[in-house]
């Protein structure tokens, strides 16, 4: 076995549990050992992807006992591709936090290094029911995330939501696994695989019912219509890095989802209308909202909406599309909500509201970052997000009703675009004017806050700039090298699609 398997588990569950103990009055200390392991999470990643290139499916059987009775994790192209993509953007985001986030509240980097922990374990696992367990590591670190240095009653009202939700979809997990093993006496997902289709007429049903309470948990966290209601308000009212963190929670229900239907064999038809309905519901979100980190919630949501599309024609080169546009996604969700955050720092009594102010420390450089992600957001030529369309419209083409889905993918960018300009219009183009200038607005017009002073660790821009153009050049590189990156994700595609090699390498040919 390879030993280096559990590592992006093992140094976070050691890490964090340090940072609680040891070093939780040395903010210094803490951010080193922090960034620290990051890095580690991210040269493992790095290696472990490089591992899975070879297209071999790899496991590692926790405590030596043989699957599907002991803990199986499991390392193939996909959980590679996730694993690597996950510690890039902790890293990144972890290097955007330490300019002050991280001092706003307790604990902040314990529960950053269990929130790695859990996303990597659910990218790793063989099973469901430390699928479940790794769901619930994330979800309990993301809820001390969420509310994160206060924020007042409306972070703390979103918060509440989030939670409520997640825990609803925690009991169907639940409920859900105890009707599959019911019927097939097993949770392990090779073997599950393996049983499925041996399933007996007369428990079928409950199989069926089992599998559909899954298919919506890992809907709700992936926030598809209509179990989408969460995601702006969550999103849009979290502190800013922690939403950047949370661009890879959404994409934990996809991964589960992918996992799901291609080890079952269950078609995706039918959920190609909540495909194109959470798209419409993100573009027009984008057009209502009234602060940038409502849009980039929105804009969160419809991107989930166009990886749906793709996903949704079960079959390898449609989900290879969507697999491309689940990495540009990613870090387009990354990077707008960082600069969502930078906009607040330094726009001091107007935050990130949607309305004229005067001009605000760093704003042409703030301007710059936004017109860049806005581009890769709504798909405008040359980077990855125009390429990801182009691919994921290519995917539809044999499908009976591709003109409605070109339709909708053409008018939501629209509506994107417009939505996008409206803002960096609002947010730098029209901030000409001085405070003194909104002191002689026409009376009946609202009094504008007052401008105050920004802290010094918000107002230092170098590092943020820093960590925010790193999260973009990733993006140029899957631009640039979007012809090799496809090919790989044609071969994880297919690989997904093989599950009878998956069976084999987690139980043996023997079984």
């Amino acid at each position: 076995m390879n030993h280096w398997m559990i590592f992006p588990i093992l140094l976070p569950a050691v890490v964090a549990p340090l940072l609680v103990l040891a070093i939780r009055n040395d903010i210094v200390l803490a951010r080193i050992f922090s960034i620290g392991c990051s890095i580690g999470l991210l040269v493992v990643g790095g290696y472990q992807f490089g591992l899975a290139s070879d297209g071999l499916i790899r496991t590692y059987a926790i405590g030596n006992w043989a699957p599907p009775f002991g803990i199986v994790l499991v390392l193939d192209r996909l959980s590679a591709t996730m694993l690597l993509l996950t510690a890039a953007v902790g890293l990144f985001v972890l290097l955007y936090s330490i300019t002050g986030w991280d001092k706003r509240g307790r604990h902040f980097h314990p529960l950053f290094q269990f929130q790695l922990m859990g996303l990597n374990g659910a990218f790793l696992t063989g099973d469901l029911f430390n699928l479940f367990v790794f769901f619930e590591v994330l979800l309990i670190a993301s809820y001390g995330l969420m509310v994160h240095g206060g924020g007042g009653a409306t972070r703390i009202r979103a918060g509440l939501q989030y939670v409520a939700m997640n825990l609803t979809g925690s009991s169907l997990f639940l409920i859900a696994m105890a009707l599959i093993y019911s019927v097939t006496g097993t949770l392990n997902m090779a073997d599950l695989a393996r049983k499925i289709h041996d399933t007996p007429a007369a428990s079928q049903a409950i199989l069926n019912v089992g599998g559909a309470l899954l298919f919506m948990v890992f809907a709700l966290k992936s926030a598809l219509f209509p179990l989408h209601l969460w995601l702006p308000g969550t999103y849009a009212n979290a502190p800013g890095p922690v939403a950047a963190l949370f661009s890879i929670m959404t994409k934990v229900g996809v991964y589960s989802i992918v996992r799901l239907v291609t080890l079952s064999s269950v078609g995706l038809e039918w959920t190609l209308p909540a495909a194109l309905a959470t798209l419409v519901v993100g573009s027009v979100g984008i057009l209502a909202s009234r602060s940038l980190g409502q849009q980039a919630s929105f804009a969160t949501l419809a991107s989930m909406g166009t990886l749906f599309v793709a996903i949704s024609g079960s079959n390898a080169a449609a989900l290879s599309t969507g697999l491309y546009y689940l990495i540009h996604s990613t870090l387009c969700v990354a990077g707008i909500f960082l600069i969502v955050d930078l906009v607040i720092a330094n726009r001091p009594g107007f935050g990130d509201a949607l309305i004229e102010s005067p001009t605000y420390p760093n704003q042409g450089i703030i301007a710059c970052m936004f017109f860049a992600f806005a581009v890769a957001i709504c798909g405008v030529p040359p980077l990855s997000g125009f390429i990801g369309k182009i691919l994921v419209l290519q995917s539809t083409q044999g499908f009976s009703n591709w003109p409605w889905i070109w339709s909708v993918i053409f008018v939501s960018s629209f509506f994107g675009l417009v939505g996008m300009a409206r803002s960096g219009s609002l947010l730098f183009w029209k901030c000409n004017k001085t405070i003194l200038d909104f002191a002689l607005i026409d009376a009946n017009t609202p009094e504008p806050p007052m401008e105050s002073t920004p802290s010094t660790s918000v107002s230092k821009i170098t590092l943020p700039a820093v960590a925010i153009g790193c999260i973009f050049s990733l993006i140029v590189i899957l631009s640039v090298f979007a012809s090799p990156i496809s090919q790989f994700m044609n071969a994880t595609a297919e690989q997904l699609y093989d599950s009878q090699e998956y069976v084999d390498s987690v139980l043996g040919k023997d079984k």
